[in-house]
């Protein structure tokens, strides 16, 4: 499908982000914003962070930075200073972007705050809601629900959460999916027979330790949502079997602290009959350029997440032709296929992990047929049509 341009007048956007670290939103908001200035769209984005370093990579559209505060001891403070920042270096951008359209809890409370100080109804505030965390504490609870009920508009990335945000708030929202640069994670693709490619794909694999050895793919770090208990125990169960993977895991920057679950999870390797730097590799947070090469030069990417908004980093080893077994989440089912361009398995469990991971690594045919396929369902998520469906609920505001 070709994305067309709305039509209508060209409300100014700010796109709104909590960070310039490369997790998930803030990596969608750099992509969206990026892809509404090539279509010619007004945007700037606006993040916390620290204006003398930027953004997590480059970024090709008008950006202000708004200093963060300093870093402190518990999550309910570093939310609402957070939030507070942000609604003051907010405050006097609202003229000139009368509408600001915020990717998380963070970012939506401080423009809610600028539109009621302001008392005209401007700037319009959209929420995109990615996911909802499962907060504990009852303020952050509170911030979290009058972040989704009090913006002007509400936008998710998939229908599940339209439908999960109808039935536990009551709230219509809108779908607006993600998209993926696909060319260029194809372009880091050994398979493409680049030089290149395949030079710094076989010098990743030899940092990770895997020169010859199965290398699996982990994308988000070691937390909850992730589900990176069930995998360990999953990486456990092929090397009892005999296959001694490595399991190489990439990424882990998040706002809230999850070193106490990380430090369980580490704890556990040896129990498993498994070794940290060794069975399991901490790569932690790459250069954003490095990210594609990660991709190509793994056998397969494990995803078994136990609660996503979309999961971009299925659609970027998709493009990257890597073969994907994931959890079988609804919002995965949305846009793959179990058996088709991915392997799914139930939410929790490591022996189905096991299996569908032994699977694609015994079997190069069934890996070719995931990895053919899978490029056909990633070349449907573009950023452009992404941009082209925004700019038509912009160009509805008055």
């Amino acid at each position: 499908m070709t994305a067309k341009s709305a039509p209508g007048p060209q409300l100014p956007v700010g796109l709104v982000t909590y960070s310039v670290k490369p997790r998930g939103g803030a990596v969608h908001t750099v992509h969206l914003a990026e892809a509404l200035h090539a279509a010619g769209y007004p945007v700037r984005l606006i993040a916390l962070g620290d204006p003398d370093v930027g953004f997590f990579r480059p970024v090709r559209v008008p950006v202000t930075i708004i200093p963060a505060p300093p870093h402190l001891p518990t999550l309910e403070e570093r939310v609402f200073a957070s939030v507070a920042a942000l609604a003051e270096g907010l405050a006097p951008l609202a003229a000139a972007y009368p509408v600001l359209h915020t990717q998380d809890c963070i970012s939506a409370r401080a423009a809610d705050q600028v539109r009621d100080a302001a008392g005209t109804g401007r700037p319009v505030v959209i929420r995109t809601v990615h996911h909802v965390d499962d907060f504990t504490s009852p303020s952050l609870i509170d911030c979290q629900r009058r972040a989704i009920l009090e913006p002007d508009r509400i936008l998710v990335v998939s229908e599940h959460w339209r439908d999960l945000l109808y039935r536990d708030y009551g709230t219509k929202a809108e779908v607006v999916h993600n998209g993926v640069d696909a060319a260029r994670f194809r372009a880091a693709d050994p398979a493409q027979a680049r030089t290149q490619a395949r030079t710094q794909a076989k010098e990743l694999r030899r940092r990770a330790g895997a020169a010859d050895r199965p290398l699996i793919l982990s994308v988000g770090g070691i937390e909850p949502r992730k589900g990176s208990d069930t995998l360990v125990q999953a990486i456990a169960a092929l090397k009892n079997a005999g296959r001694h993977p490595v399991l190489a895991v990439v990424g882990g920057h998040s706002f809230q602290d999850y070193r106490p679950y990380r430090d369980r999870v580490l704890a556990s390797l040896p129990g498993l009959g498994l070794r940290l730097d060794d069975d399991v590799v901490q790569v932690g947070t790459v250069p954003d350029a490095e990210l594609p090469a990660w991709y190509a030069a793994a056998d397969v990417l494990a995803f078994p997440s136990t609660k996503e908004g979309w999961g971009l980093a299925v659609l970027e080893a998709m493009s990257a032709g890597l073969p994907v077994v994931a959890s079988g989440l609804p919002v995965f089912r949305e846009y793959l296929t179990a058996g088709r361009d991915a392997l799914l398995v139930p939410v929790d469990d490591a022996a189905a992990l096991a299996a569908a991971l032994t699977e694609v690594l015994d079997d190069p045919e069934l890996a070719a047929r995931l990895r053919a396929r899978a490029l056909v369902t990633a070349q449907r998520f573009t950023w452009a049509r992404s941009a082209a469906e925004h700019q038509a609920i912009y160009a509805a505001i008055r």
